[in-house]
């Protein structure tokens, strides 16, 4: 019962999102810890998923970090590092030899570079998890889900649910029926509509986590 949680661009939430996936499931018993392969910028991220996995080393949770905010692989470039997918695999497997749930976080949206030739998408490719979906709730949601979505389905690899999250307190026509019209435009479960501060997943929620 592992999961790759990655965003329809960055910012939209992925490691609020996580760290509530990861906190309702050790709630109820589960052994769910957070991996983020790769960060860069800070490390808050990582180390947010290190405490709500129960103090796991951040090495562990994130062990590979650039310093520079941009993507990876351009990071990469500009630090004289090179990203291997090899070692990202290989991190996951760690974690998953000794916890039954690996929620595994990506790095901006689907298509983001890592190294050369190799996105993000094809992280989860090779993890070969379901995928949930995080999308800032706002106009134009519904076109950055719907073109995700595609890119998901074309690596062969299924959404198990989207998650919507609010980014402010102020709603408008679209974010309102966003809500009411997306299962039904993607056949795709959403499986939670975050409101702007809430820190946790409704039980309905997490019974759908449970139940994939």
């Amino acid at each position: 019962m592992s999961f790759f949680v990655t965003g329809t661009d960055t910012g939209a939430g992925k490691t609020h999102v996580t760290r509530l996936i990861l906190n309702a499931l050790r709630e109820r018993g589960v052994d769910a810890v957070g991996y983020k392969p790769v960060s860069c910028g800070d490390r808050d991220d990582g180390r947010l998923l290190a405490e709500a996995s129960g103090g796991l080393p951040l090495d562990d949770i994130n062990p590979v970090h650039l310093i520079t905010p941009v993507a990876p692989y351009v990071a990469g470039l500009l630090e004289n590092r090179t990203v291997n997918p090899a070692d990202l695999v290989a991190g996951f497997h760690h974690l998953a030899a000794a916890h039954p749930c690996v929620v595994v976080e990506g790095v901006g949206g689907w298509a983001v570079p890592l190294a050369a030739n190799y996105r993000v998408s094809d992280l989860a490719k090779d993890l070969d998890l379901p995928v949930i979906l995080v999308a800032a709730n706002r106009l134009g949601a519904l076109n950055h889900i719907l073109l995700t979505l595609d890119a998901i389905r074309a690596k062969g690899l299924t959404c198990a649910g989207v998650i919507l999250n609010q980014l402010g307190d102020e709603l408008d026509t679209a974010m309102i029926t966003n809500k009411g019209v997306l299962e039904d435009i993607t056949g795709v479960p959403l499986l939670e509509h975050l409101i702007h501060g809430q820190d946790f997943l409704d039980e309905e929620a997490v019974e759908k986590l449970a139940a994939l």
